[in-house]
């Protein structure tokens, strides 16, 4: 059997593990402790009357419910409603629907209108409801820090704007604008206030990608890249699956073209380069550790081999093997392969551009005439306007929604330039560290307290409509345009208008009129007009000797380099104020509530370092993490940490790297040529979930390579005939005469992005315990994704498992509650009956997958025994207490708790077709996880329905369950992973 490792300890000997173990043992801080443990509880008082007496004493208070004067006529209550809707936080675009119950949001769910998402969401999409609840958003208008009147507001600005110097400009600074409605508004007003600029700016920067588009096709563009379209993918230091340009769509189109169900035959071949490892890159089917210095002398050998072979006279120049097999490669999957590029360096992006080209790629993978709206900022206009600023040109700053003194201080330049505009404005829905440095403070709602409209790419159009009314005294910054103008009407009237004239037409209205064409689109959120087309584009060849010249013609030295990403929990850092996404484990290193430097097992074993040392890179101290399949002599730090004006929850969490950010031909920098770095002595545990779990020798993970697949269906998957041989059972065996729900995984779609993790919490009400108790080994997620290694340290395959409560028909738990409130219900669910359990958690010993969590302390306000309240993001405060969902019950201290399989949505469901006087249709119940994975990978259904899609998957050769050989008959069954490589031959 292949062998599996979670993290570096496993690999040390015996000896050496228990004692790593035993020094990771943290107690938690005495503030987080309550006074008296259980274990005194229980010595003192046992389980007898006077507990029963002290804890009959402990009554909730009392909460009355004031009803409706006049009840709204769309609300019914304990009904939710839900409305369509669109996120866009200035970097991803992704339709949703919002779940709304009495008048609050409690969910966002992808909306599966939408062809390009299908229907999903990334973690940070369904995380971003929590922010709406967020206590430390901006609530008032100030100006100089004290309160001041929207009223005040418009008339100093627009007396200032009617006796403008004309000779000085008024920048507004915006995020990149995708919403037409929006964009007309400008021009506005523009036409209205000519000394009026408008700048775009972007969180993370991809401008050198436009701008090498610009060169060979004449236009700044983001294309649209079609992975679903590609028999062979090679990415370059490109995280596609986690945060680069459009994880979701990525996601989705990736795990399309490797699925291997309903009879399919061919699956994409994807292979990765790149100096540390990312989401993308431990998905590959083959990875190729890369220093990120090495990146343009790779693809100088890469295009000579292809231009060579198409013909081209270029000069005969030998690189390395691997790039001369995948060469071969490409050019054997001409206009159906794709090579993309994550760095921002110019000569980097054109040489990629060429290389598609050649391949023939371009109208095939790779959609020049229909480009995507997103991340339109250029970062050589960026510097020109600090220029400006530094001259005293520029006599008023508008920062609409944007952070440049966080995500582009550029050595404190930035900071200093915006001092010197002497107006300055802060439109902002969170805190931000720019908004110190204003003397308006104007608080903008949140996108679920505004309206709004899209249009990503052209032809596709998307609303956003408010679902809840404002809860604080917020304006949108269109609204406040239009103030400032004078401009009649409402921000929604202008939206209203704008679709009347520009998006309504012949070919959309289909006969209706625009009031009944409003209304459609409204509901269903999204509109696609199919006979709208963008610009045609034509291919001229960039000066590619010039670009090559630039590029590093060798491999890099042994210089220590410092590679700075966004991780994907937090991303840029705009949503870093959010509990959900700080506890979400980073899909790699499973560590949450921090960043840290990651360095490779072979540049840890030359310095000495251990996990958990800090050390000191360019002045700035960070802990640790040996990451195993890391470019030897590269750094890496995550960006979006160390904000110091975010909010309760992100302020002086982690470490800013952003100061380390240079231009590099005009371009922002994310690699960091000859750092230095040395152990400061100190030592900082991080609060890590990758090695609470082990495969301990258990074919828990089971795997096969394309061509076996091919040979054996079943291949890799033997042990499973050979278990169901051997099975016998003293059980009385369940019968199912009317449901018995079950769910398949599919090992080959999963590409361990996290987002079925925070749509699990959000769900089903799972409580944040912060960094302390997820240190020890106290977190609730109900799902969890077990990432393993197998190989070389250096260079490690590395798959994933989504383990959840399995549902067992003989569930080992059932049999040893003392009080049966772990109990078997007649449709095949493991069921909690919370308000009997105990806390003996005799059912958390015997379950072998270790998938029930208990509740150490009050995490969610629910208790009423005193001393026991741990709150460290602020949950139980009662505007986050707004998000819970009251299907779900809230639990308090002291109970298991564990996936339900989302109860509450199979009985909704059942009364819904009950009440039409019809049976359930297949897929019409979707779990809270299923419903916003990217990769489909996550089937819910019946197993008694023969034709539903769980019991055709059932059916396939891939399919086993999780320690089948115990007998436990989980009703989650997993189809294993297949690899797109040849197990003999291999690039690397």
């Amino acid at each position: 059997m292949k062998e599996y490792w979670r993290s570096l300890e496993d690999l040390l000997p015996a000896e050496e593990a228990t004692q790593e173990k035993k020094s990771s043992v943290v107690l938690s801080d005495s503030a987080d402790s309550s006074k008296n443990t259980r274990r005194d509880f229980l010595k003192y008082f046992g389980f007898s009357i006077a507990s029963a007496a002290v804890l009959a004493g402990c009554e909730r208070p009392v909460k009355k419910a004031i009803p409706y004067l006049i009840q709204p006529e769309e609300v019914k209550p304990g009904t939710a409603n839900y409305y369509a809707s669109t996120f866009y936080d200035g970097a991803e675009m992704v339709p949703i629907l919002v779940k709304v119950r009495d008048g609050r949001p409690i969910k966002i769910e992808g909306n599966d209108l939408c062809q390009m998402t299908g229907g999903s969401a990334s973690a940070r999409v369904q995380a971003s409801l929590l922010n709406l609840y967020d206590e430390s958003r901006p609530t008032q208008p100030t100006l100089d820090g004290n309160p001041i009147r929207w009223e005040d507001v418009d008339d100093k600005l627009t007396e200032t704007l009617a006796s403008w110097d004309d000779t000085k400009e008024f920048v507004i600074l915006t995020p990149s604008i995708i919403s037409p409605s929006t964009k007309k508004l400008l021009a506005d007003f523009k036409a209205k206030f000519p000394f009026v600029i408008h700048e775009t700016f972007d969180a993370f920067s991809y401008s050198a990608l436009r701008q090498a588009y610009k060169q060979s096709f004449g236009k700044a563009i983001i294309p649209s890249f079609r992975f679903d379209q590609a028999k062979l993918v090679v990415g370059f230091n490109a995280d596609f699956l986690g945060t680069w340009l459009q994880p979701t769509v990525f996601g989705r189109q990736y795990a399309s073209a490797r699925k291997l169900t309903e009879g399919q035959r061919e699956m994409m071949r994807h292979v990765q380069f790149e100096p540390i490892m990312t989401l993308t890159g431990s998905n590959a089917d083959e990875r190729i550790p890369m220093a990120a210095s090495d990146e343009g002398y790779y693809l100088n050998s890469l295009y000579l081999a292809i231009a060579k072979q198409s013909g081209l006279m270029v000069a005969a120049v030998k690189g390395p093997d691997v790039i001369d097999k995948i060469a071969d490669e490409l050019l054997a999957c001409r206009g159906k392969s794709l090579v993309v590029s994550g760095t921002n360096d110019i000569g980097i992006q054109t040489l990629v551009v060429e290389i598609n080209h050649l391949l023939q790629n371009v109208g095939q993978t790779i959609m020049v005439n229909s480009p995507v709206n997103l991340y339109q900022g250029d970062d050589t206009a960026y510097d020109a306007l600090l220029a400006r600023m530094e001259a005293n040109k520029v006599g008023a700053v508008m920062f609409w929604e944007t952070n440049p003194v966080y995500h582009a201080p550029l050595s404190s330049r930035t900071e200093e330039a915006i001092k010197k505009v002497p107006v300055r404005l802060a439109v902002q829905s969170q805190q931000t560290e720019t908004a110190l440095l204003c003397n308006y403070q104007l608080p903008a709602p949140h996108f679920l307290e505004r309206w709004d409209d899209t249009e990503l790419v052209d032809g596709v159009y998307t609303l956003t409509q408010p679902a809840i009314r404002p809860l604080f005294k917020t304006r949108t910054p269109q609204e406040n345009l239009m103030a400032w103008a004078g401009f009649e009407g409402t921000y929604y009237d202008f939206i209203k208008l704008s679709w009347k004239e520009n998006v309504y037409n012949s070919n959309l209205s289909k006969g209706k009129q625009f009031e009944n064409f409003w209304k459609v689109s409204l509901r269903d959120g999204i509109v696609v007009d199919t006979k709208k087309s963008g610009e045609t584009l034509t291919y001229s060849s960039a000066n590619i000797a010039s670009v090559m010249k630039n590029n590093s013609s060798a491999k890099s030295s042994n210089d220590l380099e410092l590679v700075l990403y966004q991780s994907v929990p937090i991303g840029d850092g705009t949503l870093a104020n959010n509990p959900w996404l700080q506890e979400l484990p980073e899909p790699v290193s499973r560590v949450c509530w921090d960043n840290y430097v990651s360095v490779s097992p072979a540049f840890a074993a030359l310095r000495g370092w251990s996990q958990g040392d800090v050390v000191d890179v360019n002045g700035l101290e960070l802990p640790v993490l040996v990451q195993p399949g890391q470019a030897r002599n590269t750094l890496a730090v995550a960006v979006g940490y160390g904000r110091s004006n975010a909010g309760r929850v992100a302020s002086d969490l982690g470490k800013n790297v952003y100061p380390f950010v240079t231009l590099k031909n005009g371009h922002r920098l994310y690699t960091i040529p000859k750092v230095e770095a040395v152990a400061t002595g100190g030592t900082y545990e991080l609060a890590a979930t990758q090695s609470h779990h082990s495969m301990e020798g258990r074919a828990l993970v089971r795997e096969t390579t394309i061509a076996e697949y091919l040979e054996n269906p079943a291949a890799g998957n033997e042990m499973h005939e050979k278990v169901e041989k051997l099975h016998t059972t003293l059980y009385h065996e369940h019968e199912y005469k009317g449901h018995h729900w079950g769910m398949v995984i599919d090992l080959n779609s999963c590409i361990g992005c996290n987002a079925c993790v925070v749509a699990c919490s959000a769900e089903n009400n799972v409580p944040v315990v912060g960094r302390n108790e997820v240190r020890r080994s106290h977190e609730m997620h109900w799902l969890r994704l077990d990432r393993y290694y197998a190989g070389d340290t250096d260079n490690p395959e590395v798959v994933r498992q989504p383990v959840m409560c399995q549902h067992c028909d003989n569930a080992p738990c059932e049999n040893v509650c003392p009080v049966a409130a772990t109990n078997h219900s007649s449709e095949g669910i493991n069921q909690m009956a919370y308000n009997r359990c105990i806390g003996t958690r005799y059912c958390n010993n015997n379950c072998p997958y270790k998938v029930r969590r208990f509740n150490w302390y009050d995490y969610t306000g629910a208790d009423t025994i005193p001393n026991n309240r741990v709150d460290p993001a602020g949950m139980t405060l009662d505007l986050k207490r707004m998000v819970l969902n009251p299907d779900v019950t809230v639990r308090a201290k002291g109970v298991i708790e564990k996936c339900s399989m989302c109860i509450q949505r199979i009985q909704d469901k059942k009364l819904t077709a009950k009440k039409d006087g019809r049976q359930l249709s297949d897929g019409e119940i979707k779990t809270a996880c299923q419903q916003t994975c990217p990769a489909d990978a996550i089937t819910f259904g019946d197993m008694n329905d023969p034709n539903s899609k769980v019991s055709k998957l059932l059916k396939d050769a891939r399919q086993y369950g999780l320690l089948e050989e115990l007998h436990t008959l989980p009703s989650v069954v997993y189809l294993s992973k297949v690899r797109n490589k040849d197990k003999n031959k291999t690039l690397s």
